[in-house]
């Protein structure tokens, strides 16, 4: 009976992974794409978005769920490669310099985020998205009007043709920094490029959530995210723990925005960090991951699986039916659609979890009655 119900479980928990093998199964012969070309991309992607998506473990652990607002630090991230560009930093140097200057900024955007999130207990997720719309407004406005004008600017071609404001597309002077650092190839005339530098980068992401999981404030965490009313009956400082996992995320995001523009080599200035955490969130999603439960498994599976449907499917489409749009709008359609498949499956649990401990609640106090009327008879 367990060993059933450990398979439905299992089940229930990979339902969306195995939903994405079963398209990504059916895509690649229609897609036509070599196996060289597609562990090329695979690779590409994975290192590319790991570390963004690595940013939303611990709010799922402080109990926060899924965190839109690591959309705030992607946009620090994008004004500390903004200023770095302007110094004409290059290299490696340069990459690091803007992780620097943005730090700071992230902070301050986490720990506000965290405050209002504070506020809306029990709705962050939508109230983080919506956070994320508001601050992109004031992003843009520092972008477009302080940037050059208010805040003077030493590269011209930084600078819109007005006099202020920067422009849409900026080609990144430490483009591949990270990538081109340190990597081999990993056959001979493949063309499959290992950046080991990157590679470490993650690992260390990595490392630092295995050990934060381990410290007290980690485990303070845990016990904030599993009950919030107990925890405070026990002296914890909800509302600061909560804030606290935010403010991390929010930086840790501001770091893999940069990783991840440091690897495309360009970076749209106005609306380029408004998806992250929308893709971030999905992919995770993917792997299995849940808003109440989520791991470092579920991020690296999430991000083959879920990037692995970006390459093929639209070959997939205009195979299927001579329109390459199709699979554009279907992998749109399923960014979209697993969050929120994701979301009702968890409300969905989480009805069917309170369900039976009332089931189990009422059977106990039935066992405690019959007790009780057997001693009375006796």
């Amino acid at each position: 009976m367990d060993l059933l119900k450990d398979k439905k479980q299992f089940l229930r928990n990979m339902s969306v992974p195995l939903l994405f093998i079963v398209i990504i199964s059916v895509g690649i012969p229609l897609s036509k794409y070599t196996g060289v070309y597609l562990l090329r991309e695979g690779l590409t992607r994975l290192v590319r978005n790991s570390f963004l998506v690595i940013s939303l473990l611990i709010p799922v652990m402080a109990g926060m769920g899924i965190n839109f607002a690591i959309t705030l630090g992607a946009m620090a991230g994008q004004i500390g490669i903004i200023f770095s560009q302007d110094w004409g930093l290059t290299g490696v140097g340069g990459l690091f310099v803007a992780m620097a200057l943005a730090t700071p900024i992230a902070i301050l955007l986490g720990a506000f985020a965290g405050h209002v999130l504070n506020k809306a207990r029990g709705r962050e997720m939508i109230t983080s998205m919506i956070l994320s719309f508001l601050i992109s407004g004031f992003y843009q406005f520092f972008m477009l009007f302080f940037c050059g004008g208010v805040i003077k600017f030493h590269d011209p071609n930084l600078i819109l043709s007005r006099g202020y404001g920067v422009i849409s597309t900026v080609t990144l002077k430490a483009g591949r920094a990270f990538d081109d650092f340190i990597k081999f190839e990993l056959w001979p005339g493949t063309g499959i490029y290992v950046p080991v530098f990157t590679i470490f980068l993650i690992f260390l992401a990595c490392l630092f959530t295995v050990w934060f999981r381990k410290t007290k404030l980690g485990h303070d965490m845990s016990s904030v995210g599993q009950d919030q009313r107990v925890s405070n009956d026990a002296g914890m400082a909800v509302d600061h723990i909560r804030v606290q996992s935010i403010v991390i995320s929010t930086v840790m995001a501001c770091y893999g925005q940069i990783i991840y523009l440091q690897n495309i080599g360009t970076m749209n200035t106005t609306y380029g960090a408004d998806q992250v955490s929308l893709f971030a969130a999905a992919a995770l999603l993917v792997g299995g991951a849940s808003v109440s439960r989520a791991s470092l498994p579920n991020v690296f599976i999430g991000v083959l699986l879920f990037h692995m449907m970006f390459i093929v499917m639209p070959v997939a489409g205009k195979t299927l039916t001579g329109n390459a749009m199709i699979g554009e709008y279907f992998r749109s359609f399923i960014s979209y659609g697993v969050v929120a498949l994701a979301l009702i499956m968890h409300s969905w649990a989480r009805n069917r979890d309170l369900a039976d401990s009332r089931k189990q609640m009422r059977k106990d106090n039935d066992d405690k009655s019959k007790e009780l009327k057997a001693k009375v008879n006796a």
